[in-house]
């Protein structure tokens, strides 16, 4: 069963059907225009001389006026004719300009690209993809937004929206641009007081720094050695910000896992430390969001290609 449609939508359809012939209407009288000939017109068109003659006639009933002077041997114009003339070869060029760069940012990366972001991406090396990237495509002006919270991709005019996550928004279309490897870690005073773990089993019970987004309402679980291994941490910090578990981890408040990108300069200098490099990380998937693939203008598409190489994300030394 179809419900009928409503009475505002038809009249929006005729509206749009009555541009689109206006459009073409126009083409076709400043066609006829150039070349002072219906039958001329109508062949360069590919249309019928009478379809040439009912579209400038149907200028003329729009605008109450004889647009042009017609005898079986010539066509020539009236003074509204010359006038309209202006103005319409005036409205198809700037028509026709916007289709030209409108089609030309589909295949030449340019304009504004609008990003969001996690906070944690104010590192080192999402700043170098970013210049690498420019360097590619100097016409890209790139605008940031770095939020660890939900953002509507639509309402907000994002263009992009990079998240860390293995839960995706099924809404949009998504990319996995490489894995981002959540370490755990403490300070070294943090390990000082509750001693270094040296198995899965000693991290029962620890204190915790959880990011807002993981699930720790159980057990975390991990497989060591053919093994599983269920640990219950304590959370005595919880926050959508990775930068504050990062601040809070430095002063000894307890173990987190943060993401390696954010942490590089601190396990080189030593202010944190990594537990259990080789059975305690976590991998997540970086998606790549947008809204739709039809269309994808060519700055969306080559940000999401150049960050997807290996060597866009590529950590510049691994500290274990």
């Amino acid at each position: 069963m179809f419900s009928s449609t409503p009475t505002s939508l038809i009249h929006l359809f005729l509206l749009v059907d009555e541009v689109m012939d206006t459009l073409v209407s126009l083409r076709v009288f400043v066609t006829v225009a150039e070349m002072r000939s219906f039958s001329g017109a109508a062949a360069r068109l590919g249309m019928s001389v009478a379809m040439v003659s009912k579209h400038v006639m149907h200028l003329e009933g729009r605008i109450s006026a004889r647009l042009l002077n017609r005898t079986s041997r010539s066509v020539s114009m009236t003074e509204a004719g010359r006038l309209y003339l202006a103005h319409a070869c005036q409205a198809l060029e700037g028509i026709d300009q916007a289709d030209a760069e409108i089609r030309n940012a589909a295949l030449e990366p340019s304009g504004t690209l609008r990003v969001s972001a996690p906070v944690w991406m104010a590192n080192p090396m999402f700043a170098h993809a970013l210049a690498d990237y420019r360097r590619k495509y100097p016409k890209v002006q790139i605008d940031i937004d770095l939020s660890d919270g939900m953002v509507n991709i639509v309402d907000e005019a994002f263009d992009l929206v990079l998240r860390a996550t293995s839960t995706p928004d099924p809404g949009l279309i998504t990319r996995v641009l490489t894995e981002i490897e959540f370490r755990l870690v403490a300070s070294p005073a943090c390990i000082a007081a509750t001693a270094l773990p040296t198995k899965l089993s000693d991290l029962e019970g620890r204190d915790l720094l959880a990011y807002t987004d993981m699930s720790l309402t159980g057990p975390m679980t991990w497989k060591s050695q053919g093994k599983k291994h269920s640990i219950a941490f304590r959370v005595v910090l919880r926050s959508g910000n990775e930068s504050l578990l990062r601040e809070a981890a430095l002063a000894g408040m307890g173990f987190a896992f943060l993401p390696e990108h954010l942490i590089q300069g601190d396990l080189r200098s030593g202010a944190l430390l990594v537990v259990l490099p080789k059975q305690a990380g976590i991998k997540v998937p970086l998606h790549a969001a947008y809204a739709s693939s039809r269309f994808l203008s060519a700055k969306v598409r080559t940000f999401i290609d150049h960050f997807a190489r290996r060597s866009a994300l590529k950590m510049p030394e691994k500290v274990s």
